[in-house]
C-alpha cells in the first residue's frame, strides 16, 4: 500500500512537465550535425541540408563562434569562404528554427575540417656557408640538424635527400633519411678539391611516391681548410698515384775528386737538395740535416738551403751513401729522408773533345728505324763520332757515352754509332747535335752532325745497304743452319763406327772391371752336386791350361803378335778369362733349352755321341789321332790367295758384330787373332765344359 502511494504522488509530480514537452514538436533537423569538409573549400560549399517543419523558418544563430564562416542558402548551409586547415580545425555554428505561434528550436552543427597537403616543406635557411678543416676526422658532424631542419605546416614527416658533385661524392653524407644532420663520410684532401656544394631536399612524401609530393631545397656550400697533413717532399720527385697525393723522389748523385776538398758546394744530379712542404698554403720552414752514412765527418748540409759541402778531402776511393733528412720547423714528426751518393775519383784534368767539329753523314728514305747513318761519299762504312780525352794516354776514354742532344729522329749507341730513330720520308738536310759524356767525372763535349737524307732510288742493286736487323737475321738463320750440319753429322758417325766404339769401349771396360773379381755363386747354382773345391781345381786348371797353349812353340804367329800375347800378364789374361767366364754363366741363365745347341761358325756338326768340345787347331799341330773331333783348316796364306784373307778378315769382322748373340758357349772361350790381314792368320778356342772337367783337361 505505501508503494502504491509513493507511485501514484510521482506521476502526479511529473505529468505538467511530460505534457509541456510532448506539446513542443522539432521544427528543424539534419541528416548529420557533424560533417566533416576539406581544407580550401571554395566559397558556397555546402555543409549541410536544413528539413524544416511546416510553419517553421530557419536561421543562423548571431552569437555563434564562427558565425562568420557561414551562410544560409534557402535550406543549404554553406561555407562563405574558404577555410584553412592550418588556421582551423573545427567550426561550430548554431541554427534556430520557429513558427509562427512563436515556438523555436535550436540546432548545433559541428564542422571538422580536414587536413590537405597544400604546403611545401620550409627550411630556415636556403643557403649554408661552412669551412671544414682538412684534418677533421671521419664522421664528424658538419652541419647540425637544427641547421638544416625543415617545416611542413601540414605537420607531415619530412623526408631528407642529400647530393653533392661527381668529384665529391662519398665525403659527405646525411645521418638518416628523416635526420638531415650533415657528417663527413671519407677524410678530406686538399690536394683533391678545396670546395664543394651540397643540395639537401626536403620532401612531405617518401621518395617514389605517386602522392602529389611537395618539396624544397637548401644549399651548403662547403670549403676545405688546408691542414697540415703531408711531411716535406724532395724534388723532383715523381706521382706514383692518380690523385697525386704521394710523390717519390730520386736519390741525389755527385761527385769529388780523391785527396781534394772542394770549397763550393757540391754540384749534384738531377739538381740541389731542396724539399718543400706539400701543404703548400701553410709552406712551413723546412731545415736539413745530414743523419747517416758519414762516420768521418767529410760532408756538412747547410740547414738552411740544403747545400752540400766538404769538411775534408776524401783519401780513399769509393762511394759515401749519406743520408739526409728535411724537418718542419713546427713539427718534427713531419719529416723526410733522402739518399745522397757522392763517389770518390781520380782528378781529371781535361774534359772531353771532339777532334772533329763537324761530322757528316748520309741516309736513304725509307729505311726502318735503327738503321745505320754512314760517312758521306763511303756508303759502306757507318758513321761512327769519337770523343777523345787526354787525361788517357791513347785518348780513349771507356767512360765517354753518346747521345743526341736536339732531336729525336737519330739516335746514338754507347759507343757513337749514328743511327735513325724514325723512318724518314723526305730528302732533306738535318742538322743534329751530339754529345760525349764522362759518366763519371760528368764532363761533356759536344759537336755538330750534319745529315743528308737522299732518296732511296740513288741505291742501286750492287750498293745495296743492310741494317743491323737484316745482319741479326742473316746471322741467326746461319747459326741455325750450323746446328743442323752438326746434327746430321753426329747422326752419320754414329751410324758409321757407333757399334765398333761401343764394343772396344765394352772391352776394355770388362777387362778394367775383371781385375780381382770372381763370380762363386754361377757353379754353385748351375752344379749343385760338385763342390766348390772342384769348381775352383777347374777354373786353375782351365788357367793353367791356356797358359801353357800361350807357351807353346807350335803356334807359329808373328813375331809381332807374339810380342803382343807374352807382353800381358798372366794375372791379366787369368782375370780376363774368369770374368769373360763369369759374364757367359750369367748369359746362360736367361737362354732357354733350344738355345743350347748353338754352334760355333768355325765347327761343322756337333758330335752328338760325345758331350765334350772341339777345337779348331792348325794344321801342323793336329794330333793324328784325334779322329772326327778335330776339324783341319788348310793354311793358304803363303799362295796369297786374296779370297783366303778376305774370308778371315770377314769372319773376324761377324765375330764382332755377333759378340753377344752367337757366341754362347757352355764352357769359357778365349780367342786370339792376328791384326793384320796379310800374315798368316791364327786362332785359337778354347772350349771348356763345366759339366765335364776331368775329361776336357785330359784331352788338352
Amino acid at each position: 500500500m505505501a508503494v502504491s502511494d509513493w507511485l501514484l504522488t510521482s506521476v502526479l509530480f511529473l505529468l505538467p512537465f511530460i505534457t509541456h514537452v510532448s506539446g513542443q514538436q522539432q521544427g528543424c533537423s539534419v541528416n548529420n550535425s557533424k560533417p566533416s569538409v576539406y581544407e580550401n573549400n571554395p566559397p558556397g560549399y555546402v555543409v549541410t541540408t536544413i528539413h524544416m517543419e511546416p510553419g517553421f523558418t530557419v536561421m543562423i544563430d548571431p552569437t555563434s563562434p564562427d558565425v562568420s564562416f557561414f551562410a544560409l542558402q534557402g535550406s543549404e548551409l554553406q561555407l562563405n569562404r574558404s577555410v584553412d586547415y592550418e588556421k582551423d580545425t573545427l567550426l561550430l555554428v548554431y541554427l534556430i528554427c520557429r513558427n509562427t505561434a512563436g515556438q523555436s528550436d535550436s540546432l548545433e552543427i559541428l564542422v571538422t575540417i580536414l587536413n590537405m597537403n597544400d604546403n611545401i616543406p620550409v627550411f630556415k635557411q636556403t643557403n649554408l656557408t661552412k669551412v671544414v678543416p682538412e684534418d677533421t676526422k671521419v664522421n664528424a658532424t658538419i652541419v647540425a640538424r637544427e641547421d638544416v631542419s625543415a617545416s611542413d605546416a601540414d605537420l607531415d614527416t619530412i623526408f631528407y635527400e642529400l647530393t653533392t658533385t661527381e668529384s665529391t661524392d662519398g665525403y659527405f653524407a646525411i645521418k638518416g633519411v628523416n635526420n638531415p644532420e650533415i657528417y663527413l663520410q671519407k677524410a678530406l684532401d686538399y690536394g683533391k678539391f678545396k670546395s664543394t656544394t651540397l643540395v639537401l631536399y626536403a620532401r612531405d612524401r617518401p621518395v617514389g611516391s605517386t602522392d602529389t609530393t611537395n618539396t624544397a631545397t637548401t644549399k651548403i656550400n662547403i670549403f676545405i681548410e688546408q691542414a697540415d697533413t703531408r711531411s716535406p717532399w724532395f724534388l723532383p720527385c715523381t706521382f706514383i698515384n692518380t690523385d697525386n697525393s704521394i710523390c717519390v723522389s730520386s736519390p741525389y748523385t755527385g761527385r769529388v775528386n780523391i785527396s781534394e776538398m772542394s770549397t763550393e758546394p757540391l754540384i749534384l744530379e738531377p739538381g740541389p737538395i731542396y724539399a718543400i712542404d706539400p701543404d703548400y698554403t701553410l709552406n712551413e720552414k723546412i731545415v736539413y740535416s745530414i743523419v747517416g752514412g758519414d762516420t768521418d765527418r767529410v760532408f756538412s748540409v747547410d740547414a738552411d738551403t740544403g747545400n752540400l759541402t766538404m769538411n775534408k778531402a776524401a783519401t780513399s776511393p769509393g762511394s759515401y751513401l749519406l743520408q739526409v733528412m728535411a724537418t718542419q720547423v713546427n713539427n718534427i714528426q713531419k719529416y723526410s729522408i733522402v739518399s745522397v751518393e757522392i763517389k770518390v775519383i781520380n782528378k781529371s784534368d781535361y774534359p772531353p773533345y771532339f777532334e772533329s767539329r763537324i761530322y757528316n753523314g748520309t741516309v736513304f728514305v725509307g729505311l726502318p728505324p735503327r738503321s745505320f747513318v754512314f760517312h758521306a761519299g763511303d756508303p759502306s762504312r757507318p758513321l761512327m763520332i769519337t770523343a777523345a780525352d787526354d787525361d788517357f794516354p791513347n785518348k780513349v776514354n771507356p767512360n765517354i757515352e753518346y747521345y743526341i742532344k736536339n732531336s729525336i729522329d737519330f739516335i746514338a749507341t754507347k759507343d757513337g754509332l749514328i743511327l735513325t730513330n724514325v723512318m724518314l720520308q723526305s730528302p732533306e738536310t738535318i742538322t743534329i747535335e751530339a754529345v760525349g759524356k764522362d759518366m763519371v767525372s760528368l764532363q761533356q763535349a759536344s759537336t755538330v752532325i750534319v745529315v743528308e737524307v737522299i732518296p732511296a732510288a740513288a741505291v742501286t742493286s750492287s750498293d745495296k745497304i743492310y741494317t743491323a736487323q737484316d745482319m741479326a737475321i742473316l746471322g741467326g738463320t746461319l747459326a741455325a743452319l750450323l746446328v743442323i750440319a752438326l746434327v746430321f753429322l753426329g747422326v752419320m758417325i754414329y751410324k758409321r763406327y757407333g757399334k765398333p766404339v761401343k764394343y772396344l769401349i765394352r772391352k776394355k771396360f770388362s777387362k778394367e772391371l775383371s781385375r780381382g773379381y770372381q763370380n762363386q755363386s754361377y757353379k754353385q747354382n748351375e752344379r749343385p752336386d760338385v763342390s766348390t773345391e772342384q769348381h775352383e781345381t777347374s777354373k786353375n786348371s782351365s788357367v793353367q791350361s791356356m797358359t801353357h797353349m800361350l807357351e807353346q812353340p807350335a803356334f807359329s804367329l808373328p813375331s809381332s803378335n807374339a810380342e803382343e800375347i807374352h807382353s800381358l800378364p798372366k794375372a791379366s789374361v787369368a782375370s780376363t778369362i774368369i770374368f769373360e767366364q763369369e759374364e757367359k754363366e750369367e748369359e746362360v741363365e736367361e737362354e732357354t733349352e733350344r738355345e743350347k745347341e748353338v754352334k760355333s761358325i768355325l765347327k761343322t756338326d756337333r758330335h752328338v755321341a760325345d758331350d765334350g768340345y772341339k777345337a779348331v787347331w792348325f794344321k801342323t799341330d793336329v794330333d793324328p789321332d784325334a779322329g772326327e773331333r778335330v776339324e783341319v783348316i788348310e793354311d793358304n796364306a803363303a799362295d796369297g790367295d786374296d779370297d783366303s784373307d778376305q774370308d778371315l778378315q770377314k769372319n773376324e769382322e761377324e765375330e764382332e758384330e755377333d759378340y753377344d748373340k752367337d757366341n754362347h758357349h757352355r764352357g769359357l772361350g778365349v780367342s786370339f787373332a792376328s791384326e793384320s790381314s796379310s800374315l798368316p792368320a791364327a786362332e785359337v778356342i778354347v772350349n771348356i765344359d763345366t759339366g765335364a772337367v776331368t775329361e776336357d783337361n785330359n784331352d788338352i
